[in-house]
């Protein structure tokens, strides 16, 4: 393969022949070889289309020649069309702030840009990762604008997969409507409620999540693109930073606009942690919704059986025919992760020092692989699990009949004590309330028939007990 000589102000280093990045890459790989995990591609486009706007601002603010710019431009394109991925190297746990990201995406964009004018890798007096590709920029001001940009281009695309969990579970809620099942509290026999409510809760649930999505996006949209090392913007004059927000908004679609005061939003990365914070909430909905579900479905024999999740796997090494939640299980566990993640980012977030936190990179990682992860199994999810749910109709009319929290219903009719006796009575019998109630003629039975109409008992309207 064979090596080229590059240098920096801490000396030579040897560098692959055929690499697109240079010394400053190079070191970093040489000192970070810690887990092997690259940054996400949404990370690496995010990164490349804020340097592309930035030779077209410089160019346009008359601060960098148009050959050196327009060949920028054209290397960061071909990145963001897939090409040279394989060129972006830093592991993710690296020095601070994120300034080896920074420089293996210069050098990167200069190595190629350079050989689009005719030159030879590493020959930086054509175009210069710092003096060029890095122009009126700093670490400190490309780094969180990427963040923005990626964490905004996967929220969105995790809010359409919300809405399609969502929109899953409103079909099964409209499908179960009619079947009246026993509602349960502290896992106890409860009043009744019909399985379609039980569906729509966890839709009405998830649904809340878009909401908390949509603001998200909001807050992340404030760029301190152009703050430069400290938020002071020194080296970055007013036009470049007006030209960065325009261009960065046509090649994203995204409403980006400048962070009113620099310093802050160099500094602070609370809108990060807020983000992690609705992907927390996200997550705690899920583990709530996919253990009611895996209770619903618990059995075949022993359990309370009312529902069916699709069998997507054998359950077990050992035990015949056994098949499990497996599904629900895997979202659970990333759901955990999430919340893991989240942890670390709330540590980061408060772990910066005075102008810059250097925990970005940390960040940006923990955001990416929590959003990416929520994203493609929340669609697994919905595809081998939620529109294949069954339920068991004739098991949950049977339970419910004898449920005692039927007889919640007697209440406004015959007073609380009467209606403990019809239910003592019902459960020791093994009965439903409804035969016992009649047989001792605490209504006729006509008003009993009214009474204990399926969806009199699960409707929202309670009758006042007759004076």
């Amino acid at each position: 393969m064979g090596f080229r000589t590059e240098h920096d102000y801490l000396g030579k280093v040897e560098v692959p022949k055929d690499a697109y990045w240079g010394v400053q890459t190079q070191r970093a790989v040489d000192n970070f070889p810690i887990s092997g995990i690259r940054p996400y591609p949404e990370f690496i486009t995010s990164l490349v289309i804020v340097k592309r706007a930035a030779a077209e601002a410089n160019m346009r603010s008359g601060l960098l020649g148009a050959k050196k710019a327009k060949a920028i431009m054209k290397a960061a394109d071909e990145i963001i069309s897939g090409k040279l991925r394989d060129q972006f190297v830093v592991d993710v746990y690296q020095a601070g702030a994120g300034t080896s990201n920074n420089m293996n995406a210069n050098e990167v964009i200069a190595n190629r840009a350079i050989e689009l004018l005719g030159g030879k890798r590493g020959e930086y007096s054509l175009i210069h990762p710092n003096d060029d590709v890095n122009k009126s920029q700093s670490t400190n001001d490309v780094i969180p604008t990427t963040m923005r940009i990626t964490t905004i281009t996967l929220l969105m695309r995790l809010k359409e997969t919300v809405t399609y969990l969502k929109d899953a579970l409103m079909d099964k809620a409209r499908e179960f409507d009619k079947i009246i099942k026993s509602g349960r509290t502290h896992l106890m026999d409860a009043a009744p409620i019909r399985l379609g409510q039980e569906f729509e809760t966890w839709a009405r649930m998830v649904g809340r999540n878009e909401g908390r999505i949509d603001n998200a996006i909001e807050n992340l949209g404030e760029i301190n693109i152009g703050a430069t090392a400290v938020g002071t913007g020194l080296n970055a004059n007013p036009e470049y930073r007006k030209y960065m927000v325009d261009s960065l908004r046509l090649a994203t679609g995204f409403d980006l606009r400048q962070t009113e005061f620099l310093p802050e939003g160099t500094s602070s990365m609370a809108d990060f942690l807020e983000t992690s914070s609705v992907l927390r909430l996200l997550a705690v909905d899920l583990i709530k919704i996919t253990n009611d579900m895996r209770l619903l479905n618990s059995g075949p024999v022993t359990g309370l059986g009312e529902i069916s999740l699709p069998p997507v796997q054998p359950g077990s090494s050992i035990m015949p025919d056994k098949v499990n939640p497996s599904m629900a299980e895997a979202l659970v566990m990333v759901c955990f992760q999430v919340i893991g993640n989240d942890e670390a980012i709330m540590m980061c977030a408060q772990a910066g020092q005075l102008e810059l936190n250097i925990m970005m990179p940390l960040i940006i990682y923990c955001m990416t692989h929590n959003i990416n992860i929520l994203d493609k199994t929340i669609r697994l999810f919905v595809d081998k699990a939620v529109t294949g749910i069954v339920a068991h109709k004739e098991r949950i009319e049977k339970l419910v009949s004898k449920t005692p929290g039927v007889g919640l219903a007697l209440n406004p009719y015959i007073g609380y004590e009467k209606a403990a006796e019809v239910v003592k009575r019902a459960l020791k019998e093994n009965r439903s309330i409804k035969d016992v109630a009649k047989e001792m003629k605490v209504l006729p039975d006509k008003q009993l028939d009214e009474i204990f109409d399926p969806f009199k008992l699960t409707s929202p309207d309670t009758p006042k007990k007759k004076k």
